[in-house]
């Protein structure tokens, strides 16, 4: 089974600026590490081929310095990083940037799962694996918790619907964001950092791509534009009710009505 995982570069702490013009992250200078979300779905390529056989890639889109997370990655397991690196890349919007991926994907080779990290710290939209999927039109899942077994073509995940978890059968190809609490992601090893010391990053840039239009790709591509980032306030105050749907109608008027809203 050929397995591929899209990991990310993100800051590795919460003080980063903002450009005030393009709405985009200075992440230059900016300490950064793999996208925590990533370590799972990692993990859980890795625990695939333990179980079926076969190979796991993984892949990224950022700057040159993003192959370190890609080194990373082989460090604990993988077989091999592939890099999508472009001038033409840089501010790409959620949209864009999961065009930018699957153009990638489709160049990187043929691959029986995809595997995403549920989202990312610096942009948490949880969107880009959902999308690149339908860019790729392939068939997926968000919020997976568990993947139950791989039998012939087929994979069959749980997906987390927050109050229970549904089992579902998917064909390959697919494409699936882990949550996570699915596993205990594995630590690089030392052994195999020195054995992979010399190790190549694979680089796709624009020029590789089947769509060479640089209207499809970074801020030139993007759709939605940022027009103020500010720290979001916290309020993790909550009420949970429960009852049929007439109970639930009552408490909900009582409620509007409480505040003045009815």
């Amino acid at each position: 089974m050929k397995i591929l995982v899209c990991i990310k570069q993100v800051p590795g702490t919460t003080m980063v600026e903002v450009d005030e013009e393009t709405g985009v992250l200075k992440r230059d200078g900016v300490e950064s590490k793999m996208n925590p979300f990533d370590l799972f779905a990692i993990e859980q390529a890795l625990s695939l081929r333990e179980m079926y056989g076969g190979n796991v890639d993984v892949i990224s889109m950022g700057p040159g310095q993003a192959a370190a997370v890609l080194k990373e990655a082989v460090y604990m397991g993988a077989d091999k990083g592939i890099l999508i690196s472009d001038r033409s890349f840089a501010g790409a919007d959620v949209v864009a940037t999961s065009y930018t991926l699957s153009q990638g994907v489709q160049k990187a080779g043929q691959y029986d799962l995809i595997i995403c990290g549920k989202q990312t710290t610096d942009g948490d939209t949880a969107q880009v694996g959902p999308e690149m999927a339908e860019c790729l039109h392939m068939v997926h899942v968000a919020n997976v918790e568990q993947v139950v077994a791989v039998e012939k073509n087929d994979i069959i995940v749980l997906e987390n619907q927050e109050n229970y978890q549904r089992e579902l059968r998917l064909a390959m190809p697919c494409l699936l964001t882990i949550e996570k609490d699915a596993n205990t992601p594995r630590l690089p090893s030392y052994k195999r950092k020195l054995e992979k010391r010399e190790l190549e990053i694979e680089t796709i840039t624009l020029a590789d791509f089947a769509d060479k239009d640089k209207k499809h790709y970074g801020l030139a591509g993007s759709p939605t534009q940022v027009e103020r980032i500010f720290p979001p306030e916290k309020n993790m105050s909550s009420q949970r009710y429960e009852g049929d749907a007439s109970e639930l109608g009552n408490v909900l008027f009582g409620l509007l009505h409480e505040k003045k809203f009815v």
